[in-house]
């Protein structure tokens, strides 16, 4: 946004329209045996492997030029999809429409629906335009899209619908990541999701961006070419055109851009798209961000309240206008627990109900104290994380969540979360001496121990979490009662929960090292994390590997869902088509027979 303009004045000249108003030029999809969707639901089978779009004719160079960062979709209903792109701001012409194309192949020849887009306003959006195209497609059916601007065509992208409620599906596939430091490597996992078929949906768990740029604790500086200048002197985001920056520099990147274009997404956050662990200040009411600047810095001192409120805000706003998201937004509203709501739910027929969670905006502080090491981080002879006040959700998501868990009736029962939520601590004769970080689900106890209860009361025998943000790949039980130490007691068992290693992230034993240096020797830190140690110490815990980067896949049907971990190099400039599956884990429901 402008520094001319206020948030306020922003809003009233948009009316309250966050995606882009359009005009429908052919409303309705044609139906002949030879102008058909490319893929459609069909009983029992669920999607087909639907071609990726054929591109070799798109004018790359003019491209991209009118569209910078390319295009991307997201959030699907069954009836709809939200459409992505940015118009590059020396090529935008005031008045100019912009044009959408929906299309049933991937060359782009059967035309279904076409748009035209207002696009007078986008200024005030960083020049992102969203199109919400809800009511206006078929459920679980691929699609091929592109933007025209001026004549000039955007790359061809794939999307896919939702099945509806009432669909038996019989398997779907998603991509599960995390933690892309754009910093700190290459994108050579996306290069594997981009070009995977297989695919259906790619669920993003946060850390889409990292709010530093030059962090000694956790970032490189050996990745030259991948170096990011803000307009600041502390190297991390203050304002809403640093968050802008960051986005646009990360959404450049190319396998990134063939990941978003060949996938639809669905997105939530964690910490580092708004500052490192941060949590909500409820007695000061403002954001809590115990690393940033305007937490800690003296010359800040005096509107300390108000910059960290305002950061919450220009973070969400920039995560709203660089993702491909349908999302509850308030821009009237200068509260940040008031301006958007990011926790969705997402229906994949009658086999999977997925809850996006948001364990970052509501959050209360950490229960050990600010500081890194021995409060945040090993807070040894700290018992505060079973504080009964300590809350991931806030209350109004933990009602959502809990609801929604209760009334389902799909065979899974799947959360997007973010930190682990299991517990990961020093521990003797299955009682805990100190967990390992009270950022994650170990600081928040009591709920964590409401969510486990809920699961069992209720029958979720099919609770599957979805984790990222440690820098590590895990599969383990879920308990409701950790001291417990035997996975084979039926009546404390309430799920599993999977975590996604980094794609770029430093590895958690690096990380703890650089954290840890002068205080705990790096041979030590190998050894505390070493799969052995961590099982012994936590034996719910089956996998663990902090070694390794890339990504994940879960693909589930009617009796089981198999998770796969894939090691992608994170070294490598320019793809070499190379991934090695890591584990796979069977899981069909509690108790846990796994292979």
């Amino acid at each position: 946004m402008s520094a001319n303009i206020g948030r306020r004045t922003f809003v009233s000249l948009l009316g309250g329209v966050i995606t882009a108003p359009y005009l429908l030029t052919i409303n309705k999809l044609r139906a002949s045996t030879n102008n058909t969707p490319a893929e459609s639901y069909h009983g029992v089978n669920g999607y087909n492997n639907a071609d990726l779009p054929d591109n070799t004719s798109v004018d790359s160079e003019l491209s991209n030029t009118v569209f910078p960062v390319s295009i991307a979709s997201g959030d699907p209903s069954d009836t709809g999809i939200i459409l992505w792109t940015r118009l590059s701001p020396t090529e935008y012409i005031e008045y100019e429409p912009l044009v959408f194309e929906i299309y049933a192949d991937y060359k782009a020849d059967i035309l279904l629906v076409q748009g035209q887009v207002d696009t007078k306003l986008i200024q005030y959006t960083d020049f992102t335009i969203k199109v919400d195209l809800s009511g206006q497609l078929q459920p679980a059916t691929t699609y091929y899209y592109r933007f025209i601007y001026k004549g000039v065509n955007s790359r061809i992208g794939r999307c896919k619908t939702l099945p509806a409620a009432s669909h038996e599906i019989e398997k779907i596939k998603f991509a599960v990541l995390t933690c892309q430091d754009y910093t700190n490597g290459y994108y050579g996992a996306y290069h594997a999701v981009a070009t995977n078929r297989e695919i259906d949906f790619v669920v993003h768990l946060g850390d889409f961006i990292y709010e530093s740029v030059g962090d000694k604790r956790f970032q490189s500086d050996k990745y030259t070419d991948r170096k990011i200048k803000l307009s600041n002197d502390y190297g991390v985001a203050m304002s809403l055109d640093d968050y802008r920056t960051i986005y646009r520099t990360y959404r450049q990147d190319p396998w990134l851009r063939q990941a978003l274009e060949n996938h639809s997404w669905i997105i939530t956050t964690d910490d580092h798209e708004v500052a490192n662990d941060c949590y909500w200040d409820y007695q000061q009411d403002t954001l809590g961000a115990p690393d940033h600047p305007y937490a800690n810095k003296p010359e800040f001192a005096h509107q300390r309240l108000d910059k960290l409120r305002e950061l919450k805000l220009s973070a969400q706003q920039a995560w709203c206008e660089y993702t491909p998201t349908r999302i509850k937004l308030n821009p009237s509203n200068t509260h940040p627990h008031r301006y958007s709501q990011i926790y969705r739910q997402f229906q994949f027929g009658n086999l999977v109900n997925l809850f996006m969670l948001d364990t970052r905006t509501y959050r209360t502080a950490q229960p050990c104290g600010q500081g890194d090491v021995f409060e945040r981080y090993l807070p040894i002879g700290c018992t505060n994380g079973a504080n009964q006040n300590n809350t991931m959700f806030g209350s109004q998501q933990r009602d959502w969540l809990f609801s929604g868990l209760a009334s389902s009736r799909c065979r899974w029962q799947v959360l997007g979360n973010q930190t682990f939520m299991g517990r990961l601590a020093a521990t003797l004769l299955g009682q805990e001496l100190a967990p390992f970080s009270v950022d994650s689900w170990d600081g928040y106890q009591a709920e964590r121990q409401q969510l486990a209860e809920i699961s069992q009361n209720y029958g979720v025998d099919n609770l599957v979490v979805l984790t990222g943000d440690l820098h590590a790949s895990m599969a383990s039980y879920l308990k409701v009662d950790y001291s417990k130490s035997l996975n084979w007691n039926w009546n404390n068992l309430s799920g599993v929960e999977f975590m996604t290693p980094a794609m770029t992230s430093a590895g958690l034993i690096e990380g703890a090292s650089r954290l840890l240096k002068y205080k705990v020797k790096r041979p030590e830190v190998v050894k505390m994390l070493s799969e052995a140690m961590v099982r012994l110490n936590n034996p719910h815990i089956k996998r663990f590997n902090a070694n390794d980067h890339g990504f994940a896949t879960i693909e589930f049907n009617q009796s089981q869902c198999e998770w796969r971990v894939y090691k992608v190099s994170k070294e490598l400039k320019k793809p070499d088509g190379k991934q090695q599956t890591m584990k796979i884990t069977k899981y069909d429901g509690v108790p846990w027979l796994y292979s």
